[in-house]
């Protein structure tokens, strides 16, 4: 019992922390994403 209560303590906030930051970054990867697009699509007007 104290073995998973080690690797739990171990793997589980590591785990959790790069799924939150993958998350965060997810979002902002996105929003980069349209905006160049949007530069893409103005550069290709002119």
């Amino acid at each position: 019992m104290e073995n998973l209560v080690s690797y739990i303590k171990d793997l589980g906030f590591p785990i959790a922390l790069s799924f939150y930051l993958l998350v965060r970054i997810e979002s902002k990867l996105d929003r980069i994403t349209e905006l160049l697009q949007v530069l893409i699509e103005k550069k290709d007007k002119q």
